[in-house]
Formats: C-alpha cells, sequence, structure tokens
C-alpha cells in the first residue's frame, strides 16, 4: 500500500509563504493525477489544488493565484507551494488522489496562519 508523508506545514503571520512536500512510496505516482486537499476544524475537506500526469493544474478560487501546485516525478513528490497566505488558509493539508482519494490519508501536515 502506497504510504504519503506530508511535510513544511508551520505557523506563518498573513502574507507569508510556505512550500508543502507530499512524498510517496512508490512509483505508481508517476501514472496517477495528485491533490491536495485541506481541513480547517469543524469543516469537510475541501479540495485545493490537482496536477495531472500531462502537467495541467487546477486550483480552488480560494486559492486561485495564490498557491501553485507541481509534481516531481523522478522524486514521487507533489508540492503545494503557498503565497500571500491569509488566516483562512489555516488548516489541516494532506495530499491523495483527486478522486476522494485512493489511499490511506497520511497525517497530514497543520498550516496556522495568525496575525
Amino acid at each position: 500500500q502506497l504510504q504519503l508523508v506530508e511535510s513544511g506545514g508551520g505557523l506563518v503571520q498573513p502574507g507569508g509563504s510556505l512550500r508543502l512536500s507530499c512524498a510517496t512510496s512508490s512509483d505508481i505516482f508517476k501514472i496517477l493525477n495528485w491533490a491536495w486537499y485541506r481541513q480547517a476544524p469543524g469543516k469537510q475537506r475541501e479540495l485545493v489544488a490537482t496536477a495531472t500526469t500531462s502537467g495541467n493544474t487546477n486550483y480552488a478560487d480560494s486559492v486561485k493565484g495564490r498557491f501553485t501546485i507541481s509534481r516531481d516525478d523522478n522524486k514521487n513528490t507533489v508540492y503545494l507551494q503557498m503565497d500571500n497566505l491569509k488566516p483562512e488558509d489555516t488548516a489541516v493539508y494532506s495530499c491523495n488522489t483527486p478522486n476522494g482519494g485512493s489511499f490511506d490519508w497520511g497525517q497530514g501536515t497543520q498550516v496556522t496562519v495568525f496575525s
């Protein structure tokens, strides 16, 4: 079973930046589309960004223009560059496939944006 290991979260002030990483344990990474999700306290998990095998990307309206998803198939890793962070971006961020998640969820990485 493929394992997902997210990292890179932390505390940041509004307007700051973070770069999240999600490392996977299998070369099956290369043939799949990938996504970042987030879940804020008391809210449902939401899809934030997707990256296809052909390099196409899509973003939720709330993060468009501020977040950038990318993937490195040589490292079996997907990234999320987050710029101009806002307090409403505070959540646990996780990666998985875009269809709601084909694999067991990792532990996620906490992002907290505070004034």
